[in-house]
């Protein structure tokens, strides 16, 4: 098992290093949490991106990657996420280990640290704030993102049936904004927020690898020195435990196939004690190629293309999606809720948990195999009191009874239907 180390840069600002000589590169990522704000999802979720193109002394994408090819193909990248409600940016790099490379080269380690901390702490501005020329094609590329969701109308679905379950939440802010905000993003705005972020967001380093915990923090502390970190925000996420009645949205568009997904309150979140029972009890549902609404609902029945769960353990949420045909709608919400009743009234074999256990177990296991994996596994549990390996998980689930299974399904309460259904061309 692996095992953290931990340290303070400053206000704010933490070092979590997992030492492992399992792989032959490090990963290093530098990850800024904001609660989702409506006025700034935009102008933030076009920063991580910005900042890995360019900055003072390396002033084009070009100069950055010549750096990178001379530190052994090192690798930076970025990414915009949500957990709960709180927005999630992050700037990353990836090198192989010290002890790979030639004996007449520099501490890469090092080298990647300064690199990554050059694009985050010292961007390619000017008078006006970013470059507009740079803003603009950021703009160009966030927009493209943002439509291609919509055109995905399995994510879209998914996304409207978050964004309408939780409208009044600021989980319902979609983490890159709208495309009518981020058309209005100027490069003044940019470096305003950009400013605002280093000073107030809550900020984890993560290094994972076989790290130098010392080199790491020595150069945060030095950049770190040059920022005044105050008022740190607190990211917190709203938890809905429980709805009096179901509300249904259908929205009419231009399409082959109909999306139905249906939104659960599953009064289990975060370090509730049941989140293994529901996280056991939501795979066994439609989260396993043998769950219930797959064999059941897709198989038996024939009423979706597809049919599966998902757990957002941050909410506390448990999301239905399907695609199915218009005729089918009604006759396939009756049946997954029918699937529900059972599990509730402890239809389900001893086989059928086994198998579930089996498939989760497998799941968590293969995060100990990639960097990038075990990256996001603890960057998700920031904000846990206690921070659990997939080992630990994995115990915990495999300790989940038959009767806890059904105590967990018998919270479940639907709050929101949304259907996606086809355009009658008039």
């Amino acid at each position: 098992m692996l095992v953290k180390k931990e340290y303070k840069i400053c206000s704010g600002v933490n070092l979590t290093c997992i030492p492992s000589k399992k792989f032959k590169t490090v990963k290093l990522s530098f990850t800024m949490f904001t609660p989702l704000n409506p006025e700034t999802a935009s102008k933030n979720a076009i920063i991580p991106e910005l900042l890995t193109t360019s900055c003072k002394k390396y002033p084009s994408l070009s100069s950055i990657s010549k750096c990178l090819d001379n530190l052994y193909g090192a690798d930076i990248s970025s990414g915009v996420d949500k957990h709960g409600d709180v927005q999630v940016l992050t700037v990353s790099s990836s090198c192989i280990n010290n002890e790979l490379t030639f004996e007449s080269h520099n501490d890469i380690l090092f080298e990647i640290s300064n690199l990554l901390c050059e694009v985050i702490f010292n961007p390619l501005v000017d008078e006006n704030g970013f470059i507009e020329k740079n803003v603009s094609q950021q703009k160009r590329q966030l927009i493209e993102i943002i439509e291609s969701e919509l055109n995905d109308k399995r994510s879209y679905a998914k996304y409207r049936c978050e964004q309408l379950m939780c409208k009044e939440e600021k989980f319902g802010i979609n983490k890159y904004g709208t495309i009518q905000d981020v058309k209005k993003i100027t490069g003044k705005e940019v470096l305003k927020a950009w400013e605002n972020l280093l000073q107030t967001s809550r900020i984890e380093i993560m290094a994972i690898g076989n790290t130098d915990p010392n080199l790491i923090k020595e150069v945060f502390e030095k950049y770190f020195s040059n920022i005044e970190r105050k008022n740190i925000v607190e990211c917190k996420t709203e938890v809905i435990r429980e709805v009096k009645e179901s509300k249904t949205y259908n929205d009419k568009m231009d399409i082959t196939q109909c999306k139905l997904v249906m939104g659960f309150r599953t009064n289990s979140a975060r370090d509730d004690i049941d989140v293994p029972a529901t996280r056991l009890m939501i795979a066994l549902l439609g989260g396993t190629p043998n769950s219930k609404l797959f064999l059941n609902v897709r198989e038996k029945l024939s009423l979706c293309y597809y049919c599966s769960s998902r757990y957002d353990k941050q909410k506390g949420i448990m999301l239905i999606e399907s695609g199915v045909e218009e005729a089918n709608i009604e006759k396939a919400k009756e049946s997954i809720l029918s699937q529900i009743e059972d599990i509730k009234a402890g239809n389900f074999s001893k086989d059928d948990v086994d198998a579930t256990k089996m498939y989760l177990s497998q799941s968590f296991k293969k995060i100990n195999d990639r960097l990038n994996s075990l990256d996001d596994w603890y960057i998700l549990q920031t904000f846990s009191k206690l921070t659990k390996s997939p080992e630990e998980v994995i115990e915990e689930i495999n300790k989940v009874t038959d009767n806890e299974i059904i105590k967990a399904a018998n919270k479940l309460s639907l709050d929101t239907i949304y259907i996606l259904s086809k355009k009658i061309n008039e």
